[in-house]
């Protein structure tokens, strides 16, 4: 977006991980960000991180399982920063270690209403919003393309959500507004450290990776700002790996 009109939007779940590397990206730019997360502090500490760095932040707590907090937290948003040009979906939770079978339907519920309902609930206010034209990204998982073992509540929200970004997609194409999603492989994240804290995970993520390695969030990061750019004028609909090879 380097060298366009000033922009404003919002990233939720931007307290830290992709989330945070996402706003900070957008705002070097020249974007001006609103940090959307559940916990008010980690919010405060990005958009610190970003008017540190001469950038232009707006912090709203936001809960994306709950509708009037999704309303109020885009409206505020708008009101703030005077329109909206991009969203980037980020909020969500993990859910792994666990089959299909031992899993109970409170847990299911709860994994799927958060990161596939929040998303939901999040598009529907902002694409009213995106006035004249915009874009929209979900932050999906390459779970939301294939199956991650023991994670069923997770792979089929995050499906969910490759789904819903490609309706939306089609549906509002004719107002100019764009929709992708971004699915990460494994990230270095502090939701990844939290899955894979006591195990091999990270070396054995790695090992399997064409790569050799884990993503750091900022190449998720770039990856969402780049479809939310006039770079990406003709892309629309799409799931984009981010993954080091792996769907390869």
């Amino acid at each position: 977006m380097s060298g366009e009109t000033r922009k404003a939007g919002l990233i939720t779940g931007a307290g830290s991980g992709i989330g945070r590397a996402t706003a900070l990206a957008f705002a070097r730019t020249c974007a001006a960000v609103a940090v959307l997360d559940i916990d008010e502090h980690a919010a405060a500490e990005t958009a610190a991180l970003i008017e540190k760095e001469g950038g232009e932040a707006l912090t709203v707590t936001v809960d994306i399982g709950d509708e009037d907090s999704v309303r109020t937290a885009v409206e505020r948003t708008v009101e703030a920063l005077g329109g909206l040009d991009f969203a980037v979906n980020n909020a969500g939770m993990a859910s792994h270690h666990k089959q299909l079978d031992r899993m109970t339907l409170d847990e299911f519920e709860r994994v799927v209403h958060v990161n596939l309902a929040g998303t939901f609930l999040c598009m529907k206010y902002e694409l009213p919003l995106l006035e004249g034209g915009g874009a929209i990204v979900n932050i999906a998982s390459n779970g939301g393309l294939y199956a991650i073992p023991n994670a069923p509540a997770y792979v089929a929200a995050k499906h969910g959500i490759v789904g819903l970004t490609k309706v939306a997609a089609v549906d509002h194409a004719p107002k100019n507004i764009r929709v992708n999603a971004v699915c990460p492989g494994p990230t270095l994240t502090p939701g990844f450290d939290s899955v894979a804290a006591g195990t091999d995970m990270p070396e054995r993520q790695a090992a399997i990776t064409p790569l050799g390695r884990l993503a750091a969030p900022e190449e998720a990061a770039s990856a969402a700002v780049w479809l939310c750019s006039d770079a990406a004028s003709y892309i629309t609909g799409i799931a984009l790996s981010v993954d080091g090879g792996r769907r390869a």
